[in-house]
This record gives structure tokens, C-alpha cells and sequence, in this order.
């Protein structure tokens, strides 16, 4: 009995090397929309400290004319002269302006933290060094959070996410990866359609939950895939765009991802002029690699 072996730890690194590649450039792409998706909330938590620091310093002078004027009353003689200081000094303060705008500009703060720290946390998530085994996994919850990374991308996207979804066996990092890539491919192919005329394009994000699989169904409103390209479009190095705007690896790494690691199936339904569906299904069942 002969037997060959052959070593595959070149073409297994060469594989992660291609992977790693492809998700840097999914976030280079997206670098200036998450720096913009940043600086908005920044910007206004800045102008409302700034805001509150000023009416702190105004309360801060009245309160200590109101200290001097209760010392100030101990004398009765200076007791008319010092209320109206007082009455003139609250005056000029606008307490109903600063009743009146200080609350909001506090919750506009809190909004605003809270808007970085979800930007913050999502990348954190979405960038977390993969793991070489399969763990549980909230779908919904990945597409939220990859979303949210990649909002400047789109500005009109519609989530009906099934709240019925089972925990999945994944690789977290991979999955990610592939759903950034079909986020950013729909984006570019809406950004095709719409350039120049002022309107605005939809991404519909949904899953099923399908029992023994779960369904993640991506569907934009971009101009649909060519006939002549649709057989070619998980090909490596395949691209239609423009040179500097893909290296046409997204689709076929996450076909590998899909299909080779993940066990499941990736396909696309897509109609000229109207747009395209990309369906991911994912095998439910903990053991379903065996």
C-alpha cells in the first residue's frame, strides 16, 4: 500500500495571508467613514462641554454674589442695595435660557458618547483575532455590529432580523469578514446606479431561521450583475470595478469561507437595472461538520 503526502502549511499560510489581506482592505475602505461616523459626535460633544462650562462659570459667579448677599443682609442698611444687585446679576445670567438648554445639552453628550463607544466597541468586535475552532454565535448580532462599522457606507438600510435565530458554529472573525464584504460590494454597486443623480439607494439586511440552517439574505437596490459576469463572480481576482477599487478577492474568499470552512452555502439572485440578492446559509447544528 503507497500512500502521498503532501504538505499544504504553504497554501493553508498563503490562505490566512489572502484572508488577513482582504479584511485590512474592507477596512481601509472604510477607515474615512468610521473617522467621519466619529468626528460628527465628537464635534457636538465639544461645542456642548464648551456650552456647559461657560453657564457653569456664569452659575458659579452668581452663587457667589448670592453667598456676599446674604452677608451683605446681615446689615439692614445695604439689604435694598444688595437685592437689586442680585435681581440684575440673575438677569443678565438668562436663567430660563440656561434651564432651557443646559438638560439637552447633557443628553446631546450622553448621545454622543454613547454613538463613539457603539463605534468603538463594533470595531473591536469585528477586529478581534480570529480563533481556530468553531464557537456559538448571535448572528443578529454580528450584522449589528458590522453595520454599525459600516454606516457611512450606506445611509438608508433596512434590518428585519429574525429574533428566532439559533446560536450558529462559526468563526466569528471569518463570518464578519464576510458580511462586510457583501456590505461594501451592494454600497459600490448602489454608489454605480445613483452617482451624479442625487438619489439615494436601500440595503435590506434580513435572516431566517430556517431550522436546520439559518439564512442571511443581503439585497440592494444596485444595478444587478451582468449575464455574461454572473458565473465568474466568485472567481479569484475577478472584478468589474474601476483599477484601485477591489482586487476582486472579497466574493471569492468569502465563497471559501462559506462553503470550505463554514460548511454552508452562498448563491445570488439579481435582476438588471433592479439589484442583486446575495443568500448565505449556515448549518444550525453544532455537529453539523461531522
Amino acid at each position: 500500500r503507497r500512500f502521498l503526502l503532501f504538505d499544504i502549511s504553504e497554501r493553508k499560510a498563503l490562505e490566512r495571508q489572502l484572508s488577513v489581506s482582504q479584511k485590512l482592505e474592507s477596512i481601509g475602505f472604510l477607515a474615512a467613514g468610521i473617522a467621519h461616523e466619529i468626528n460628527t459626535p465628537i464635534q457636538y460633544i465639544g461645542d456642548n462641554v464648551r456650552f456647559l462650562k461657560q453657564s457653569f462659570e456664569v452659575m458659579l459667579s452668581v452663587m457667589d454674589r448670592m453667598k456676599n448677599f446674604v452677608q451683605e443682609a446681615e446689615n439692614t442698611d445695604n439689604l435694598d442695595a444688595a437685592i437689586k444687585e442680585l435681581g440684575a446679576e440673575l438677569e443678565e445670567m438668562d436663567m430660563d435660557f440656561l434651564k432651557q438648554e443646559i438638560p439637552p445639552a447633557i443628553d446631546q453628550t450622553m448621545e454622543g458618547v454613547e454613538r463613539v463607544a457603539s463605534i468603538v466597541k463594533a470595531m473591536k468586535k469585528f477586529s478581534h483575532p480570529d480563533r481556530e475552532d468553531k464557537q456559538l454565535m448571535d448572528i443578529n448580532s454580528a450584522i449589528e455590529n458590522t453595520v454599525t462599522i459600516a454606516r457611512n457606507e450606506w445611509k438608508y438600510v433596512a434590518n428585519d432580523l429574525d429574533s428566532s435565530l439559533p446560536y450558529v458554529p462559526c468563526y466569528p472573525g471569518d463570518l464578519n469578514q464576510v458580511i462586510l464584504n457583501l456590505i461594501i460590494n451592494s454600497a459600490q454597486a448602489i454608489e454605480t446606479v445613483v452617482k451624479d443623480t442625487g438619489s439615494k439607494g436601500e440595503i435590506n439586511i434580513s435572516t431566517q431561521n430556517r431550522g436546520k440552517n439559518v439564512r442571511i439574505i443581503i439585497k440592494d437596490t444596485g444595478g444587478g450583475i451582468p449575464e455574461a459576469y454572473q458565473n465568474k463572480v466568485f472567481d479569484p481576482f475577478f472584478t468589474t470595478k474601476d483599477p484601485g477599487k477591489g482586487t476582486g478577492q472579497g466574493l471569492a474568499i468569502s465563497h471559501d469561507i462559506i462553503v470550505n470552512k463554514h460548511l454552508g452555502r452562498i448563491f445570488f439572485e439579481t435582476e438588471d437595472g433592479i439589484g442583486t440578492s446575495f443568500y448565505i446559509d449556515l448549518p444550525a447544528e453544532v455537529n453539523a461538520e461531522n
